[in-house]
């Protein structure tokens, strides 16, 4: 039996706690806050989206970017292993559109509250309120095993060690001895859930490279102040293409939100992601296409027939029929025309005015909102210093780095707390 260290008790964290611990080994979780799983708390709005029930296939195409990286982690532990073992725990579960999973109830607190005491059961101390101030290694010697070279357990010893983990120091400054540390401190979105980049710290301390930290999965800030305008005007089925520097990097349809601020929702969200991934660039452009089920050619003729039908009706009065009342006032600003203008007195040049703005809106985008209001971090530590087979630190032994501490994330939808299970689990599994 080998004495393990988990730093962080999040999604990640309590999953690599629950297989060690299964493995028979003597599991401490270290959580800095007053309970488990704060972050998963508020995922989903509070209802905790568990993961996504699509086919494995499906599922790595809403891994962005490293995607390869992730399969031995979710093969060995995938989204109906993750549903299995929390209805086990006593939290049933439910599939809804899109394949998002969650628990029957709709409170993300039995989600943890199952996990948690499947921890307890199985014998893991969990420390409250105990953060970690450090994890210190000693240089590794290699300890002669007997094996002869050339042989199968010799040729698996293909991992050149630098050093080894040794423990952590607790709160009090005090050092404590373990054979195993677990890093599983979460990225540094949502701040107040506790995710304030400790895991980066300790991994650069310890020489480990870490990538540009990025707020993902986040609302855009948009140039464009009519769009304040547009606050509280929920848009279904629209079609959203992102480009920047003039390369089209992301186009999906979905729902979307205007704000005080510019624009966020599912769709907005997803096309953040894919600006993360985005380096040195200068401008970024937005193009939402209102009615992405007819072309402009299809779209004209609806505009046309609706000002003929009501040819002596004002504008402001026919464009209800074609868009939402909040939309539908905006546009005779955005087109440039009087909204009292008789419909027999539209041109063929403003009617093609309309049509433009409702296939082609174009939202310059500033930026995005700050990691308080991001789902996750992209970025973190590189994955080129991880066993993707183990979760194990190519360079120090014995530390296993999991969860939204990597540089690995996914589209919303279940799909980064599918990450975080089984980045956690793998690692689990792997402590010998």
């Amino acid at each position: 039996m080998s004495k393990v260290a988990v730093i962080g008790g999040g999604a990640a964290g309590m999953m690599a706690a629950i297989r060690a611990a299964e493995k028979g080994h003597k599991v401490t979780v270290y959580e800095k806050n007053e309970k488990l799983g704060k972050k998963v708390y508020i995922t989903g709005k509070g209802r905790c989206n568990v993961t996504n029930a699509c086919d494995a296939e499906e599922f790595f195409e809403h891994v962005t970017g490293n995607a390869k990286f992730f399969y031995s982690a979710f093969y060995g532990f995938d989204n109906h292993s993750v549903m299995e073992l929390i209805e086990k725990s006593g939290c049933p579960l439910k599939t809804e559109r899109g394949n998002r999973v969650f628990p029957v109830s709709d409170h993300s607190s039995d989600v943890i509250k199952a996990l948690r005491n499947r921890m307890e059961s199985l014998g893991c101390e969990i420390r409250y309120h105990n953060s970690v101030k450090q994890i210190f290694t000693e240089d590794y010697r290699e300890v002669d095993d007997g094996c002869e070279e050339g042989t199968e357990a010799k040729k698996k010893k293909k991992v050149k060690y630098e050093s080894e983990v040794k423990g952590i120091v607790n709160s009090e400054g005090k050092k404590e001895f373990y054979d195993s540390v677990i890093l599983a401190t979460g990225g540094v979105s949502y701040p107040s859930t506790g995710s304030t980049g400790d895991g980066h710290k300790f991994a650069t301390e310890l020489g480990l490279k870490v990538t540009e930290l990025k707020p993902s999965l986040v609302p855009f800030e948009i140039k464009e102040k009519w769009c304040t305008k547009l606050q509280g005007l929920a848009l279904k089925n629209v079609s959203a293409t992102l480009h920047v520097d003039g390369k089209k990097v992301f186009s999906q349809m979905g729902e979307m939100l205007f704000t005080h601020f510019g624009v966020s929702g599912p769709l907005i969200l997803t096309a953040s992601s894919a600006l993360a991934q985005c380096k040195n660039y200068n401008s970024v452009m937005l193009t939402i296409d209102l009615k992405p089920a007819l072309s402009k050619e299809q779209f004209d003729k609806r505009v046309l027939r609706e000002l003929e039908e009501g040819h002596n009706k004002q504008l402001k009065n026919i464009l209800p029929t074609m868009f939402p009342s909040g939309l539908a006032a905006l546009i005779p600003e955005l087109i440039e025309v009087d909204e009292t203008k008789p419909a027999h007195s539209v041109t063929r040049e403003e009617r093609e005015r309309i049509v433009s703005i409702t296939k082609e809106m174009k939202l310059t985008v500033l930026g995005t909102r700050g990691f308080e209001e991001a789902i996750i971090t992209c970025g973190g530590v590189d994955l080129k210093e991880i066993n993707p087979s183990t979760m194990e630190c190519k360079r120090i032994k014995d530390l296993y780095i999991v969860g939204e501490l990597l540089n690995l994330d996914a589209h919303t939808g279940g799909y980064n707390l599918q990450i975080a299970w089984s980045t956690g689990y793998l690692a689990g599994d792997s402590v010998e």
